[in-house]
């Protein structure tokens, strides 16, 4: 069944209503995260409300991609809005796609206890102004604030990242969304952090979000030991990477043991990097350079990290500024990337880049190139603008040579595919480039003189035998 609704926002009707002409709360929170989702995924996202007492012709709870629960007493007190939820829930699984498709988002603070059963284990996003010093909340009337800067719309941020994420692991599930996988995606364990790196794991959640990883945990972490580390040895059996920010709060303590959840985790991923090879999985520890306030406990716990053998197996500990840690993670998770792709094409691909209309053409090259030995790294047609444009990044990050084929499309066309190639090393290759090729098909025409001096060969395809064009080009590549 196709999903048309990507986000059905649930309430109440008392948390919509107009004060003073302004819209209500809801009304405006769908406004906002309808902002922040077609920013992030790069269209515009169907977005509808339902609230408890609405009309027949109100979308259907089984035909939503995402569900967003907006949290207050007045949503606890109704009855229709927890059969909304249910239904929902019951709909998802019917399905067997139930997973990380709910988000709860508070508008007034509730306590674990009084949330539905089914939410309690989710991550909340809050959506109200907390005096921290008062305990006084309040709803925002300034969204455009400093402090509305600071908390909702950080939280904005958050909750369209993780809708996002939702959405296209739906689209990867295949048909049931009825979208095509693009690419598997890798998964990135993310370790809980201590109250004082909360904000930083974060944007770091959002980055890795932003170029195409899973990142779990998705659920909140259970507070007593037995739950908690077979949720966390659940989503590290799923990860091939583990990041860990270490900073001067040591962390709650679950029921049940005596060290904290950032100590627990660290040392779950230590046992799984000495039972599986560092090429299946790895460690990143970053730790503060700034532990002016830690406490005697949690000097004791980094101590061991930097003298423990075990504590260090499979990964690396770097103790530098955080913009830095950031820059190594992402050359890490580069050359991890490539090496992957390195392994699954024997160390040899050849990028065929070509436009839609020439993709019926371009199947006879794709057998010979792969009669040839060579992998072929092919161009995205379906899905969003952002996959695709991934993808294209990550075969000029990866191929050993590329052929830009002319069949349909113009001279300007093939410039602009020509500069892509130009580009590739500003996105982060290591090997060098064997060859770059533009193949006109025959009764191509080609300006000759618009492609001097680019370091390309320019192949015009045998009309008798465009197989032989092709095999003494990949030839040349080898030679």
């Amino acid at each position: 069944m196709k999903l048309e609704v990507d986000v059905l926002i649930i309430f109440s009707d008392k948390d919509n209503e107009t004060l003073q002409g302004q819209q209500g709360w809801v009304t405006q929170f769908k406004k906002f995260l309808d902002l922040m989702l077609t920013q992030v995924l790069g269209s515009k996202p169907n977005i509808l409300l339902k609230s408890e007492y609405d009309n027949m012709a109100s979308p259907k709870l089984d035909n939503a991609a995402t569900l967003v629960s907006i949290l207050s007493p007045y949503f606890i007190q109704s009855g229709q809005c927890l059969d909304n939820l249910e239904t929902f829930y019951q709909a998802a699984e019917a399905s067997g796609q139930n997973r990380n498709r709910v988000f709860k988002v508070f508008k007034n603070p509730l306590s674990v206890q009084e949330q539905p059963p089914r939410l309690r284990e989710l991550i909340g996003y809050e959506m109200y102004q907390l005096d921290t010093e008062t305990g006084e909340v309040r709803e925002y009337s300034d969204y455009f604030s400093s402090e509305a800067e600071r908390q909702y719309w950080m939280k904005m941020v958050d909750l369209a990242y993780d809708i996002y994420d939702t959405l296209i692991q739906l689209k990867e599930t295949g048909t049931k969304t009825e979208v095509k996988n693009i690419f598997k995606r890798k998964t990135i364990y993310l370790a809980e952090t201590g109250h004082d790196l909360s904000v930083q794991r974060n944007i770091i959640k959002r980055e890795l979000q932003r170029h195409g990883y899973i990142v779990t945990p998705t659920k909140t972490l259970p507070g007593n030991i037995h739950d908690l580390e077979k949720a966390v040895r659940k989503d590290l059996e799923d990860a091939q990477l583990s990041i860990h920010l270490i900073g001067s709060a040591y962390g709650e303590i679950p029921d049940g043991s005596d060290r904290s959840i950032v100590e627990l985790q660290n040392r779950f991923a230590a046992e799984k990097s000495q039972k599986v090879s560092k090429d299946q999985f790895t460690r990143l520890i970053w730790i503060s350079p700034l532990l002016i306030n830690a406490s005697e406990r949690q000097r004791a716990f980094i101590d061991n990290i930097k003298r423990d053998t075990e504590a260090q197996e499979g990964a690396e500990i770097l103790q530098t500024p955080l913009e830095d840690f950031k820059n190594i993670m992402r050359e890490e998770l580069m050359e991890a990337d490539e090496k992957r792709t390195l392994d699954d094409t024997g160390g040899k691909s050849i990028y065929l880049v070509h436009d839609r209309v020439d993709h019926n053409e371009v199947k006879p090259l794709i057998e010979v190139i792969e009669k040839s030995g060579y992998k072929v790294l092919m161009p995205g047609f379906e899905g969003e603008l952002l996959d695709l444009r991934q993808k294209h990044i990550d075969n000029l990050r990866n191929f050993d040579a590329a052929i830009i084929y002319k069949g349909k499309v113009n001279d300007q066309w093939v410039r602009m595919k020509v500069l892509d190639l130009l580009k590739a090393p500003g996105f982060g290759r290591k090997k060098p480039i064997k060859g770059k090729a533009v193949f006109a098909a025959t009764g191509a025409s080609l300006n000759l003189e618009a492609f001097k001096n680019q370091n390309l060969r320019i192949v015009q395809a045998d009309p008798r035998d465009t197989a032989q064009s092709i095999k003494s080009l990949l030839e040349e590549f080898n030679g």
